[in-house]
């Protein structure tokens, strides 16, 4: 295959995993999203690789991109972002832990906390999502692939359909950008 031939292959699948998302559970998460705000509660997101990028991106444009004027800012932490911390649980226990126990020290019930998995089988992820849950936040994954095992532990599963992984990461960064705009535009 050559260049333009793999590019339109590429567009082409972007274009048909897009036509696919779930509408409906994209909705759930703004009218969830829009609610913390409303009361106050906080909104923690985590991932692993580009997927912690994109829990940084979205933490960023939750607590700025979705400012309205007449509500209240939304209160959004990446806990991919302390590194020095991330680093120190890894070390001392294992990198397994590194949002659980983050998770732990931060998150109250009615909390939101978006684990983000392209595999939906990073253990870290999965372990700081049972944390959150047994805590009484409500969760959110955005995962690819089958959805993994992350699908049935979160309230709110958001399931790109492709098996390739820069794609997922790609709508997920739409997702956010989507949400975001939700936030600040259509409510």
């Amino acid at each position: 295959m050559n260049v333009l031939d793999t590019i339109r292959k590429y567009i082409s699948d972007i274009n048909v995993a897009l036509g696919r998302l779930p509408i409906d559970k994209i909705a759930e998460v703004v009218d969830l999203l829009e609610k913390a705000r409303l009361e106050g509660n906080k909104v923690f997101i985590f991932g692993n690789g580009g997927s912690a990028a994109t829990a940084s991106h979205f933490a960023s444009d939750l607590s700025k991109g979705a400012i309205s004027e007449g509500k209240p800012r939304i209160k959004a932490f990446a806990l991919t972002d302390n590194i020095p911390l991330l680093t120190a649980w890894a070390n001392d226990t294992s990198y397994e832990n590194v949002f659980a126990e983050q998770v732990e020290n931060c998150v109250d019930p009615g909390d939101i906390v978006i684990g983000i998995s392209g595999s939906g089988s990073s253990p870290n992820v999965l372990k700081g999502v049972k944390v959150a849950k047994n805590k009484g936040a409500n969760t959110i994954g955005f995962i690819g692939f089958d959805g993994g095992k992350l699908k049935s532990l979160v309230d709110i599963a958001i399931i790109v359909p492709s098996h390739n992984m820069e794609q997922v990461e790609d709508i997920h960064l739409l997702l956010e950008h989507v949400i975001t705009t939700c936030l600040r535009e259509a409510l």
